[in-house]
């Protein structure tokens, strides 16, 4: 396994993932990349916020699938790069509390300085989007984006920022349509307008781009992730795509 930051520098990893805020596993929370170890994220980074895993390790029925420590700040992305079968979209599942019942975890996992390990996934407030975009189907356009939009604003003001989303998407004459009427790459688009408007505490994508048409995905990578920086969320990318990397410009983990 490697870290690689986006100047291309690598450390080599063991058959565990460390890092920490920014950097390559630190046992001292020095963030000099030399150091990797259980003491890798300490209690500072715990404290300062954002997402942090901490002695996370993932088993398939009694098979050790992956072990991983690692912080992101907020409105940082660390990207999570490697094989299909290598544990990326388990960890995901894990993070948001859906971990299937073949799998376990032990570890835990702190967002903005709580332990949400043992929450379920609605107390959890993390924004997923999967490979699948899991629309509702008896919702138009609009009012999926809708229902995902917090309670406490006025129906009207809630209107117009999914309105505004959609028009970010270029999805905004789509409004009344049935989603079983759009194509592939419009049902991403508007999977990812909604994880947006619910306004996430973190956030993780898993593969979100990879069914964008390739003049669609150059300008909605740049839309997530400045709404990432805007709205200080912390996010874990999982994609096999390294210009998705690239983009997101954070720390990458390659398994």
């Amino acid at each position: 396994m490697a870290v690689e930051d986006n100047e291309g520098q690598k450390s080599a990893g063991s058959s565990e993932i460390t890092g920490s805020c920014g950097v390559a596993g630190t046992g001292n929370g020095t963030g000099n990349g030399n150091d990797t170890g259980p003491g890798a994220i300490g209690d500072v980074s715990v404290s300062q916020g954002g997402l942090v895993l901490q002695d996370i390790a993932i088993f398939r029925r009694s098979e050790l699938l992956l072990k991983i420590d690692a912080c992101i700040r907020p409105g940082e992305v660390l990207t999570l790069m490697g094989p299909s079968g290598s544990g990326k979209s388990t960890l995901i599942s894990a993070i948001a509390g859906f971990l299937p019942a073949a799998f376990s975890c032990t570890g835990s996992i702190f967002l903005n300085g709580m332990n949400i390990a043992d929450l379920p996934p609605q107390q959890r407030r993390i924004g997923v989007l999967f490979q699948d975009t899991l629309l509702f189907p008896h919702f138009s356009v609009l009012e999926n984006i809708l229902f995902a939009i917090p309670p406490g604003s006025s129906r009207s003001d809630r209107c117009e920022r999914a309105l505004a989303l959609l028009g970010d998407m270029s999805l905004a004459e789509f409004a009344d349509r049935d989603t079983a009427t759009l194509s592939g790459g419009q049902k991403s688009r508007v999977a990812l307008a909604r994880v947006i408007a619910s306004r996430p505490r973190a956030l993780l994508l898993d593969e979100p781009f990879s069914k964008l048409d390739a003049h669609l995905r150059d300008s909605v990578r740049q839309l997530v992730f400045d709404e990432v920086r805007r709205t200080r969320v912390p996010t874990l990318l999982v994609t096999h795509d390294p210009e998705d990397a690239e983009s997101a410009g954070g720390l990458i983990l390659t398994l």
